[in-house]
């Protein structure tokens, strides 16, 4: 029975993460700012300005999951909030790094999330992992991310990197935000609707990281998105079909989401096709490879 430590734990992946481990016969410990332990996952505190690390938290882990890090639509990017992000990051794997170099027995795997974000906005092209990072504070905060992450090859660990897109799930990140408007009546396109949306069912995520964690041929980065990407209109145009509901307004000029967001209205605006050919070529399946399926299991099941 191996151990893993997660970061982030009790956040939308992270939570499901746990528990799909637990039914595995995983033991799962979690590391937090305020550690509350349950009857099934012990919680070790953490504090990344302060540099400090229960270090009982490492103590037999053959693992570790690091989800943690601000949320990049939380909020406006105020200089403030970008260096948040950036920080919650870059320190965050830093401060892990640092602890796990010290371990008597080092731990044999870590894999933390990355993003889509690391490409450029390209409504013309297909990104694969290959790719050189976006010029951009997006692309830009995934490569001091990912090169914090690339730390841990040099300590023999198998390291992997998941890029994620745009999760889907009914409890939080985009998804409820993307459905409330059209649920009232008032949803539409955004901008010209044909930037690509690089997408990913929260199930599908959650099998993606047991999947890397289980199988040692797995290493570096991967895309963690649907072999099938879809512009913004036919998202919109899905979505509101399985909510049962009508889209009759104009597409929502560019200019004011661009007023209403500021630099942020990339993550809307922003047109970015990434493939999913190498995890496929691993072997991975996706139970939810269509827009459809996923939104259909997530509303109606």
């Amino acid at each position: 029975m191996k151990t893993i430590l997660i970061t982030g734990g009790t956040g939308l992946i992270g939570s499901k993460l746990s528990l799909a481990l637990i039914a595995k016969g995983y033991q799962v410990r979690h590391l937090s700012r305020q550690p509350i332990s349950t009857a099934v996952i012990k919680s070790y505190s953490w504090d990344i300005e302060k540099n400090s690390i229960d270090e009982n938290a490492f103590v037999g882990v053959d693992a570790i999951i690091h989800l943690a890090g601000a949320g990049i639509a939380e909020k406006k990017w105020s200089n403030k909030r970008k260096e948040e992000i950036v920080n919650s990051r870059v320190n965050s794997t830093q401060l892990l790094f640092d602890y796990v170099q010290k371990m008597a027995s080092p731990i044999e795997t870590f894999i933390a999330a990355s993003a889509t974000g690391i490409y450029p906005t390209n409504p013309h092209k297909i990104y694969n992992e290959n790719a050189k990072p976006a010029t951009d504070f997006l692309g830009d905060s995934c490569e001091k991310w990912e090169n914090k992450i690339d730390q841990f090859n040099t300590l023999g660990i198998r390291t992997i990197k998941l890029r994620t897109g745009i999760v889907l799930a009914k409890e939080g990140g985009a998804l409820p935000k993307m459905a409330k408007p059209i649920i009232a009546g008032v949803g539409a396109p955004i901008g010209d609707g044909k930037q690509w949306m690089s997408w990913i069912d929260e199930d599908d995520l959650v099998n993606m990281y047991i999947y890397a964690l289980e199988n040692n041929s797995i290493n570096g980065a991967y895309n963690a998105v649907s072999p099938y990407p879809c512009s913004n209109q036919n998202f919109t145009q899905v979505l509101a079909k399985v909510l049962n509901r009508f889209i009759f307004l104009p597409k929502i000029p560019s200019f004011v989401i661009r007023l209403l967001l500021g630099e942020m209205s990339i993550i809307v605006l922003g047109s970015t096709k990434v493939s999913a050919e190498k995890i496929i070529a691993t072997g991975f399946k996706f139970n939810f490879e269509k827009l459809s399926e996923s939104l259909t299991k997530i509303y109606h099941e």
